[in-house]
């Protein structure tokens, strides 16, 4: 009787504990609602591009920010910046070596709420296998079941390799890069 009373109290455990995750579990980046770009200079001229892919797996507990986790892939293979001879470029080695790093990523190490729908994330961003820390400013809002997010933060394009060899010269591609999202997200609380 008591290992039976043991078991229906670990049962019940159990389901309370997996109750809140399969509720976060659902939440879904809805990637025709989403955009990842990036914005440079080349030669003094503002330059915008896009990534094509990306995915995100998504925890975020409305109530109890700090408990949440989000993390981030990005198929640097599918960069554009609307022109075939630079889309034909940034695959190789000198850019995103796809070949050998395939993917981008981010992974949160901590939220901070800071009050009306706005957050900031720290988390570690890996490109070319170049791991740094950095903040994200996010802003949320909600409509019609969806959770749209906001942001934008910099980078310094040469502290990931991104651009190597003749491209380190910044008087042609700047080091500068702001990198800027709107994500779709299905499944989260009310703010």
């Amino acid at each position: 009787m008591k290992q039976l009373r043991t078991l229906t109290l670990c049962a019940a455990a159990v389901a309370a504990l997996a109750a809140p995750v399969g509720a976060l579990a659902q939440q879904k980046l809805v990637a025709a609602q989403s955009d990842i770009s990036f914005v440079t200079k080349q030669m003094g001229v503002p330059l915008e591009g896009h990534f094509k892919k990306f995915d995100a797996q998504i925890s975020f507990d409305t109530a109890k920010p700090e408990a949440s986790k989000i993390a981030f892939s990005i198929d640097t293979g599918s960069a554009s910046l609307g022109a075939p001879e630079s889309d034909a470029e940034l695959p190789k080695a000198a850019w995103f070596n796809v070949a050998k790093f395939p993917q981008a990523t981010f992974q949160s190490a901590s939220v901070k709420a800071l009050g009306a729908g706005k957050f900031q994330i720290t988390g570690k961003l890996t490109i070319k296998g170049n791991v740094k820390d950095i903040d994200v400013p996010v802003a949320l809002t909600q409509a019609n079941g969806v959770t749209t997010a906001v942001g934008q933060f910099p980078i310094k394009r040469l502290t990931y390799k991104i651009g190597e060899g003749e491209w380190t010269d910044t008087s042609m591609v700047a080091d500068d890069v702001l990198v800027k999202f709107k994500l779709a997200i299905s499944g989260m609380g009310k703010l």
